[in-house]
């Protein structure tokens, strides 16, 4: 039942490309979320954190420069991502340049502030020494937003003295607030598969940048989404590349947010093209999401723009089925995860999917009991035996202490006696009991001596 909370005020940072914002968004949140390069246009999305100040909790939005007049639409939807971030906002720190002093574009992005009903402070960067501030401190007045405040976002000059001020300026906000459990979906695969059309097809607004050039997306984005009263956390990522190929570049960064983005979700969404079909990229993807232990879903994107490969017509849910025998068969370790067929263009499959997400973040947390799990388990080996070098495995007693990925632990006369293929069987018995759609299961074979262990 929703019921009025108060909610943490929102903190937008705002600016023509390369002020600052970034760095200022990195200092304010205590770590290296944003990417800080020195070349404008960086920050593309706008990226959320939460903080926390003299004990007041409050969220910061980073967003990308704003630049007006160009025909660029990549350039455009940045803007539309920082006005977006401006209406959700309580609060506006708008950045300027010491150095470069007023120029046509911050004013531009000053008309846009005054024309809006948001409290604003002007924030004026690199401002490092107070002689020169006191020489230029009167130009950002012609802005009309009210007192500038000198800062250094790089060495924390004035950093304090704004989080007071601004924080002084944003009362406590209520609102209706449902807190039920949210099921944390990233959202992962190779550059340019659709990875942020379809978070847009889910929410059915433009939160992500969308985009033709390959790797468009560079911060992890999380997102609070509702479907029929249950709650996820969207997160989307950089398309994750060849370590060889990143290095420490900028790409580098991206993906390293993207595989922590995996590490911390409960399910991983594997985009692939349908056209394209499964190519290594999408199969080092998934060995990333297998190896973190995360339940997963192969969504097959760009699914209307599917032909039969021979040219004969065949219907659609034919092709769906040779498309997933095919993948099954090249990807036998990732059986257990289901296929969606989506178009995030044409917003088709969206609803099938997040069926499917839920049941499979619910196979991901389900725990057998106990004696089911042994009973299971004896039942399998009376009916398969098995030996190795003239010795027989058997298996003492069976639990499974953890989930997510659900974790079976048994206390065995050798564990050296558990062969890969033999493991596979114990787990298929496992799965036709308990599906464990999408979900990987591990298996730690102890020699029984360690049961009373610490």
């Amino acid at each position: 039942m929703n019921s009025p909370q108060q909610r943490a005020p929102v903190i937008a940072i705002v600016g023509r490309p390369n002020v600052g914002k970034s760095t200022l968004f990195n200092r304010l949140v205590g770590k290296r979320l944003a990417i800080i390069e020195d070349m404008p246009g960086v920050t593309r999305d706008r990226l959320y954190a939460e903080a926390e100040w003299q004990g007041r909790p409050y969220v910061v939005i980073d967003t990308g420069g704003i630049l007006f007049g160009d025909e660029d639409p990549l350039i455009e939807q940045v803007r539309v991502q920082a006005q977006v971030a401006m209406e959700e906002a309580d609060l506006i720190l708008f950045m300027v340049d010491s150095r470069d002093g007023v120029n046509p574009a911050d004013e531009e992005v000053a008309n846009l502030l005054r024309r809006g009903n948001k409290p604003v402070i002007m924030l004026v960067n690199k401002a490092d020494t107070p002689s020169k501030w006191e020489l230029v401190r009167a130009e950002f007045f012609k802005l009309g937003l009210g007192e500038p405040f000198p800062i250094s976002s790089v060495h924390g000059h004035g950093i304090a003295e704004i989080l007071d001020y601004a924080l002084e300026k944003t009362p406590p906000v209520f609102e209706e607030i449902e807190l039920p459990d949210s099921v944390r979906v990233a959202i992962v695969g190779r550059p340019n598969v659709g990875k942020s059309s379809l978070l847009n097809a889910i929410l059915g607004e433009p939160r992500s940048i969308v985009s033709e050039i390959p790797g468009t997306t560079r911060d992890a984005i999380d997102t609070a989404y509702q479907w029929k009263g249950k709650s996820m956390t969207l997160v989307d990522t950089a398309g994750l590349k060849r370590p060889g190929k990143v290095q420490r570049t900028l790409e580098y960064y991206a993906q390293l947010r993207a595989e922590r983005a995996i590490e911390r979700a409960d399910v991983a969404l594997i985009v692939i093209d349908g056209k394209e079909g499964l190519t290594h990229g999408d199969k080092r993807v998934a060995q990333h999401a297998h190896d973190a232990g995360k339940s997963m879903i192969w969504v097959v994107n760009k699914w209307d723009l599917m032909e039969p490969p021979d040219g004969l017509p065949r219907k659609r849910t034919v092709l769906k089925k040779e498309f997933a025998a095919a993948l099954h068969q090249d990807m036998q370790a990732y059986e257990h995860a289901p296929l969606c067929y989506v178009s995030a263009l044409k917003k088709t499959g969206i609803a099938p999917l997040l069926e499917t997400v839920f049941e499979v973040a619910e196979f991901g947390s389900f725990r057998v009991g106990t004696g089911d799990l042994n009973r299971l388990l004896q039942e399998a080996i009376y009916m398969r035996p098995y030996s190795r070098k003239g010795r027989t495995l058997k298996v003492y007693y069976a639990t499974m202490p953890q989930v997510k990925p659900p974790t079976v632990v048994m206390f065995v006369n050798d564990p050296n006696l558990l062969h890969f293929s033999y493991q596979r069987y114990l787990e298929n018995r496992l799965r036709a009991q308990y599906p464990y759609t999408g979900t990987p299961i591990r298996w730690v074979a102890k020699h029984a001596h360690e049961k009373g262990d610490k």
